[in-house]
């Protein structure tokens, strides 16, 4: 069990009140963290400090900001071993995930630190003879950063990382369900030197986060909101940002088509599929969640992804290595559950895996999906994933945008140009070319359209 505090200006603090909440490991209810519970004179202390050091933090040469960045990254990647310890114990995460997690934010780190020098402007055309009209690029305000247990380390950096090197203030509220794993990122950037309320810390109950939220989005020094979590809160948090007129960037929910077309790699696509649906238990917003295959080389491509699927280690990440950890709490086993049934009801083949009672779910594919079953357009956020089968590409690019979602996609042919026109006309911000739908690096390059 860890015990953490928050980041308040240069203090580490316990919340006002002397309040804390537990978050418990989701196989065993063992006692993971003991957070402090923030209350919103806490929150406005974060933001006041993050406006306080803002002044001197924004007129700090590119330079200087650059080295702190770079200083942070090493701080991080030394936490490797931390952070898994921590987020198997707070959400049931594998060593390999939590690995993942921690290189590629590092990785962020050091692009957010090269973007220092980069922040350009520009030169607009006047009507006006002798006048000269220029855009300059300044720093905003204080950036509010949100992010998610599922893949804390890169969206808890991400949220911050970039606002930091364009010389902004930050406030990360940690999420509920791993607030150690957030500390951890804000233990590097305190070992890394920076100044005094440049960044903070806040951790909450999440009966109050409601309540906190709107304070800091209400502050009138937040001039920047970033929000990566499910669709249902990030509606929530539109709305704040929209009443309170405060820009924001949301990344929210998905339903990623992974496109097997006739003359697709079976091997590659089968390694590309297992990846994309079953890392971290399927619990990634660009996680694969409906595999479409051409009927021409179903079979074949479904009994080589079985048993690949059927192969993947399931374990207590705390105990052995595994691919597949524990998913973060029993209304995802139920969710993933009643999928199950749904689409079983309805007329799916159970080809591996199956419902589960504890949240060790195991890796389960459903064939024979069709859009009458809940699990062709819900997205399940767990290792439960369905396989439909269409007859010809026009049919798998139909069924690729049937779905409110457009974050993330991918293609397999052989004929990469024939690749090229189908993700073309995939409705996401991002379609992989014969690689899979999970897929991140350190440049700031995720987007959506739907």
């Amino acid at each position: 069990m860890s015990t953490i505090s928050m980041l308040i200006g240069d203090a580490r603090r316990q919340a006002a009140s002397g309040a804390t909440f537990v978050r418990r490991n989701p196989l065993d209810e063992s006692i993971a963290t003991t957070a402090p519970a923030a209350t919103v004179a806490d929150a406005m202390a974060a933001v006041d400090a993050a406006k306080g050091a803002f002044a001197q933090w924004s007129q700090l040469g590119p330079t200087a900001r650059r080295e702190y960045l770079l200083k942070a990254s090493e701080a991080l990647r030394a936490k490797e071993s931390a952070f898994a310890k921590a987020m198997a114990a707070e959400t049931g995460a594998s060593a390999m995930w939590a690995g993942f997690n921690v290189h590629l934010a590092a990785d962020m780190l050091k692009e957010a630190a090269a973007l220092t020098t980069q922040i350009g402007g520009e030169l607009i055309p006047s009507d006006v003879p002798g006048n000269l009209a220029m855009g300059v690029r300044q720093p905003a305000g204080v950036v509010l950063g949100m992010a998610p247990w599922n893949a804390p380390v890169i969206l808890g950096v991400r949220a911050i990382a970039t606002p930091l090197a364009c010389g902004n203030t930050v406030v990360l509220k940690g999420s509920e369900l791993c607030p150690a794993t957030h500390g951890l990122i804000i233990d590097a950037l305190f070992e890394a030197g920076l100044p005094a309320g440049v960044v903070n810390f806040v951790t909450n109950r999440p009966e109050d986060a409601g309540e906190i939220v709107e304070a800091m989005v209400a502050h009138p020094a937040v001039r920047r909101v970033n929000f990566t979590g499910s669709t249902r809160v990030g509606q929530i948090i539109a709305s704040l940002c929209a009443k309170y007129i405060k820009p924001s960037v949301l990344e929210l929910g998905g339903k990623a088509p992974f496109l097997v077309l006739a003359d697709a790699d079976l091997d590659a696509a089968v390694n590309a599929a297992a990846f994309g649906a079953f890392a971290n238990s399927g619990q990634i917003c660009m996680s694969t969640e409906r595999i479409i295959v051409d009927v021409s080389i179903a079979d074949a491509f479904v009994a080589k992804l079985t048993t690949k699927a059927a192969s993947l280690p399931l374990a207590d990440p705390r105990v052995s290595p595994a691919v597949l950890g524990s998913v973060i709490d029993m209304a995802t086993v139920k969710r993933c559950n009643a999928l199950i049934d749904d689409a079983l009801t309805k007329g799916a083949q159970l080809l591996c895996g199956g419902k589960a009672d504890s949240t060790l779910m195991p890796a389960t594919l459903l064939d024979h999906v069709t859009a009458e079953m809940k699990i062709y357009h819900e997205e399940s956020f767990g290792p439960v994933k369905g396989i439909v089968r269409v007859q010809g590409t026009e049919a798998a690019i139909a069924c690729a945008n049937d779905n409110p979602y457009g974050l993330a996609s991918a293609v397999f042919s052989r004929d990469v140009g024939l690749a090229w026109s189908v993700a073309q006309r995939i409705e996401s911000g991002i379609c992989h070319i014969n690689g899979p739908t999970v897929h991140d690096e350190g440049s700031p390059r995720f987007q959506c359209n739907k």
